[in-house]
């Protein structure tokens, strides 16, 4: 199965930034979209960004203009870069992927990466 690892997550302050890393294994196929999850305490896993095998991007309104996704030099490694972090971004960060357009997001999750956005 596919592995996910995330790296990048830290402690910063609000209007901070962070670039956030993520790489999978487990597979010699492209993956066909890689994302960008996050969870805070107490509420929903929620997809917050994510990109296709061509490019083709989305992100959720509340980090629109602030996030961007986009894929690494490595194959099927993805990279989150967060800019004008408000304190209600904090949570951890997990990267997943779907293999192809009739596919699911993957069900195993990995530890993720904490970001902290605190005075």
């Amino acid at each position: 199965q596919v592995q996910y690892v995330e790296s990048g997550g830290d402690t910063v302050q609000p209007g901070g930034s962070l670039r956030l890393s993520c790489a999978a294994s487990g597979t010699t196929l492209p993956i066909y979209v890689m994302g960008w999850y996050r969870q805070a305490p107490g509420k929903e896993r929620e997809l917050v960004a994510s990109i296709r095998s061509d490019d083709w991007v989305n992100y959720a309104d509340s980090v629109k203009g602030r996030f961007t996704i986009a894929r690494g030099d490595s194959k099927n490694s993805v990279y989150l870069q967060l800019n004008s972090l408000k304190p209600e971004d904090t949570a951890v960060y997990y990267c997943n992927g779907r293999q192809s357009p009739i596919a699911a997001w993957g069900t195993s999750w990995g530890q993720g990466t904490q970001v902290t956005v605190s005075s």
